[in-house]
């Protein structure tokens, strides 16, 4: 796949980082515990979360039942919100239905990757961060979600992976299994988050069902080698 056939994802090369935070980082967590990840294979992933128009599109071709509030925000390219870990489900199905290509949710590990791209510092911009790098802390921005794509993006070529609206992923949170999985892995903050909790490594959680205007999501797609 190249961004010419799908210009709003790009593909991501394999590879190995270090996931989650040393005990130095400030506003670290008990459940980032550091260890050596590998990416085994390519993939693509989302420039931006998906937005209104894109989840409206599924709304009125009968695939998602579910028309999410906007927070009288707008629609269009604002990120979609109101949406939940199921809901996120049928979207996919649908997306895949439509392509012939397999869409799914980012892992949390390739969340991580994407975030980071390529560094090792709380944020991938640096040791720290500004809300002119990312729609956090829910000011600059009058405390609301932007448009997808305001902002700069990161090495990866990625919007908002720090702030905007925090992203629901694949997995079930610690010590879960897919058969029994009560919580989700939620990451990169929203643009109501302190600094600290729009880290790469910060993690969050939610009930598949949960819906709030707060969290959206990304879509992934697994390469051929």
């Amino acid at each position: 796949m190249t961004t010419t056939e799908c210009p709003w994802m790009v593909p991501v090369p394999a590879g190995s980082y270090t996931m989650g935070s040393p005990s130095s980082e400030a506003g670290r967590d008990a459940d980032e515990r550091q260890r050596r990840v590998t990416i085994a294979g390519p993939f693509a992933v989302g420039v931006h979360e998906v937005t209104f128009a894109e989840w409206d599109a599924c709304v009125a071709a009968g695939s998602c039942r579910h028309r999410p509030a906007d927070g009288g925000w707008g629609r269009g390219l604002q990120p979609v919100i109101d949406v939940s870990w199921n809901d996120a489900q049928a979207y996919l199905a649908w997306l895949s239905a439509r392509t012939g290509r397999a869409y799914r949710l980012p892992t949390e590990a390739e969340w991580e990757y994407v975030a980071r791209a390529g560094t090792a510092t709380p944020y991938h911009t640096g040791a720290a961060i500004s809300t002119d790098q990312a729609n956090y802390d829910g000011r600059r921005y009058r405390g609301r979600p932007i448009a997808a794509g305001s902002l700069a993006r990161n090495a990866f070529g990625l919007y908002d992976v720090h702030g905007n609206v925090a992203e629901l992923v694949a997995d079930c949170y610690d010590g879960e299994s897919g058969a029994a999985c009560t919580r989700r892995v939620v990451r990169g903050g929203s643009w109501g988050s302190r600094p600290e909790l729009v880290r790469s490594a910060s993690r969050s959680w939610c009930a598949p069902t949960l819906r709030n205007l707060h969290n959206g999501f990304r879509v992934a797609l697994t390469l051929a080698p």
